[in-house]
C-alpha cells in the first residue's frame, strides 16, 4: 500500500506539472537554461534544514528540490528529448549496478568496503577517474573532490610533513610573485595546498571556512552592538576600537 500511494503522489506532481507547462505562462516560458540557478538555491536551503535539523522544514525543501528534478525532465519531454521516467530509469539502473552487494553477488562487510566498491564501479563507467566532478561545484570542494580521487590511485604525499613544506613553499611563491598573473596563479596554489593538508587533517574544508565565515558574522555583530550602545556609527569607531571588540566577542560569542 505504501508503494502505491509513494507512486500515486509521484504521478500527480508530475501531472500537476505538466498542467502547469500548459495552462501557467511564466511555467510556459521556462527553459533548463533560465532555472538551472534555481537547484542550487534550493540545494542550499535544504542544506541549511539539514543542518539545523529542522524537519518541518526539510520536508519544505525536499519537496523544492524535487520539483526541481520533474519541473527540467518535463521541459525536456516538451522538447520531445526526454522524460522523468526516463531519469528514474537510469537511476534505478545505476544504483542497481553499484550495489552488488545488495543485488548481485558480491560482498561488503562494511561501509568502507561499500565505498571501495562504489568508486572502482564507477571508475570501470569513467574515461578518467576525474570525470563527472562539476565544473560549478563550489572550488573549495571540488578541488577536495579532484585530490582525493587522485589519491585513491596513489597520487598522494607520503605523509603530512611533506604537505606542510608545501604549503609554505607555495606561501613563500606567492610573497615573491610580482604580477598579477602571478599572485593569482600563486594564491590558487595556496589553497590548493590548504585543501590537501585539510585532507591528511580529515577536516572538511567547505565546513571550515563555512564556520568560520559564522564565527566571523557573530564578532562582528557584536562590534554592531557595542556600537549602537554608545550611539556611534560603524564608521566613527576606530580600528583600534573595533579590534578590541572583535578580541573582546570571542569570550562572548565564540
Amino acid at each position: 500500500m505504501e508503494c502505491r500511494e509513494e507512486g500515486k503522489k509521484f504521478q500527480e506532481l508530475v501531472e500537476i506539472v505538466q498542467r502547469l507547462r500548459k495552462e501557467c505562462p511564466w511555467d510556459r516560458e521556462q527553459t533548463n537554461q533560465s532555472i538551472k540557478n534555481n537547484l542550487i538555491e534550493e540545494a542550499y536551503e535544504l542544506l541549511e534544514a539539514i543542518e539545523e535539523n529542522d524537519d518541518e522544514k526539510m520536508i519544505e525543501e525536499l519537496g523544492d528540490v524535487l520539483l526541481q528534478v520533474v519541473f527540467n525532465s518535463q521541459i525536456k519531454k516538451d522538447e520531445g528529448r526526454f522524460d522523468v521516467v526516463v531519469v528514474t530509469d537510469r537511476l534505478i539502473k545505476k544504483l542497481i549496478n553499484r550495489h552488488p552487494h545488495v543485488f548481485g553477488e558480491s560482498e561488503a562487510k562494511n561501509a568502507e568496503e561499500v565505498l571501495k566498491q562504489w568508486h572502482q564501479i564507477k571508475q570501470e563507467e569513467k574515461s578518467s577517474i576525474l570525470e563527472g566532478i562539476p565544473k560549478r561545484m563550489p572550488a573549495l570542494l571540488r578541488s577536495y573532490k579532484v585530490q582525493d580521487r587522485m589519491a585513491k590511485v596513489g597520487f598522494e604525499w607520503e605523509n603530512i610533513n611533506d604537505v606542510w613544506e608545501k604549503v609554505f613553499e607555495e606561501i613563500q611563491e606567492l610573497k615573491e610573485a610580482k604580477t598579477y598573473e602571478e599572485k593569482v596563479h600563486e594564491f590558487g596554489d595556496i589553497l590548493t595546498a590548504l585543501v590537501n593538508l585539510a585532507r591528511f587533517l580529515k577536516i572538511d574544508p567547505e565546513e571550515a571556512l563555512h564556520l568560520a565565515t559564522d564565527r566571523s558574522i557573530r564578532r562582528f555583530n557584536y562590534i554592531e552592538q557595542k556600537a549602537k550602545q554608545q550611539g556611534k556609527k560603524l564608521e566613527e569607531m576606530s580600528l583600534e576600537e573595533m579590534d578590541r571588540y572583535w578580541n573582546e566577542s570571542k569570550g562572548v560569542v565564540g
